[in-house]
């Protein structure tokens, strides 16, 4: 049997030239790991599957499961800043879920902040978009609407235009 290139296939890994990526997966720096830990577990029903934590307790790295997605958190330090002590993230953490409006409450009664209410949006999504206590950004959206590619554009196009 031969490969694309007309080469014997060994079944061995082939090289691209580009890096393999096994995994990718948000880490959040936190100013106080063990508590964002539990907010992330009572807001958004995270799940914790390992953590490891220097002799003075800070968390150096947590894995978290979110539905089918990982994300780590850990501790600020002098490395590794948390988003409240440089005036905010650029990053925005997406979240599609059956209930936009029952996981931002969760969210607010947590201690998150309304950045972008809850609202039917034009791209057939109801969602906002929270500040959690740490500062990370949490867009947090449902479908209610199945819409096209061409429709969303052109009632984006609609929207800008208008």
């Amino acid at each position: 049997m031969t490969n694309a290139h007309g080469e014997p296939d060994t079944g061995a890994p082939r090289t691209t030239g580009r890096p393999a990526i096994t995994r990718l997966y948000a880490r959040l720096v936190v100013s106080d790991g063990a508590r964002a830990i539990d907010f992330y577990r009572d807001t958004l029903g995270a799940e914790e599957i390992e953590r490891y934590t220097g002799p003075d307790g800070t968390i150096v790295h947590a894995m978290l499961r979110l539905g089918g997605t990982a994300i780590a958190v850990k501790d600020a330090d002098t490395a590794d800043p948390a988003p409240t002590s440089l005036g905010g993230s650029p990053v925005i953490m997406a979240l599609d879920v059956p209930d936009a409006d029952a996981v931002a409450e969760a969210m607010l009664r947590g201690g998150a902040t309304v950045v972008y209410p809850v609202a039917d949006r034009h791209y057939g999504q109801r969602g906002g978009r929270l500040a959690d206590p740490f500062g990370h950004l949490w867009m947090i959206s449902q479908t209610i609407e199945d819409l096209t590619p061409e429709q969303i554009q052109q009632r984006t196009t609609d929207l800008f235009t208008s």
